[in-house]
């Protein structure tokens, strides 16, 4: 398995275990479900008794969604012009990270090229998404986005191609 962290703030952020698709040269794309946790039922095997009867779902219980839960990561808010302004400056980190990591000025050059282009495409549709930050709460780090599929019920998460170092588990 792979894990894939934000090269900027080292944040774990997605695994090749959600079936990453590139889109773009962009960025990756995973569908997401949404999972129950908490409000565990332990069996232990006894009968419970008529005073005791199972009342239905415990309230502790909660629906969140797989990658959110799993990699930790927290709900953060922008208007369209803070996000671009985020976006600059993370775009410019990243740059700066891969030219430190020896890429080629032809390498840097595709990046900026897609980059600005997957990101008219989140302008266009900014009202359809939502905003998650690293474990680490890191202000510079990737903002991941959290959309819905056609269908309206299938969640999936867009993380930047580009901003991510893979680490081998």
């Amino acid at each position: 398995m792979i894990i894939y962290k934000d090269i900027i703030t080292g944040d774990e952020i997605i695994s090749d275990s959600y079936g990453l698709k590139e889109i773009d040269g962009a960025v990756y794309e995973a569908d997401c479900k949404k999972i129950t946790i908490g409000g565990e039922n332990i069996d232990i095997g006894a009968n419970p008794s008529a005073e005791e009867a199972d009342e239905g779902v415990d309230e502790s219980a909660q629906t969140v969604i797989d990658v959110v839960h799993s990699f930790r990561l927290n709900e953060t808010s922008f208007d369209k012009k803070s996000y671009l302004q985020h976006l600059k400056g993370y775009m410019k980190n990243v740059k700066q990270k891969m030219q430190e990591r020896g890429a080629s000025a032809d390498e840097v050059a595709e990046f900026e090229k897609v980059a600005q282009a997957y990101a008219k495409k989140i302008v266009a549709n900014f009202k359809d998404y939502e905003f998650l930050i690293g474990e680490s709460m890191d202000p510079d780090g990737m903002v991941i986005l959290l959309n819905y599929r056609e269908d309206g019920m299938t969640p999936f998460v867009t993380v930047w191609k580009h901003g991510l170092t893979e680490m081998k588990v």
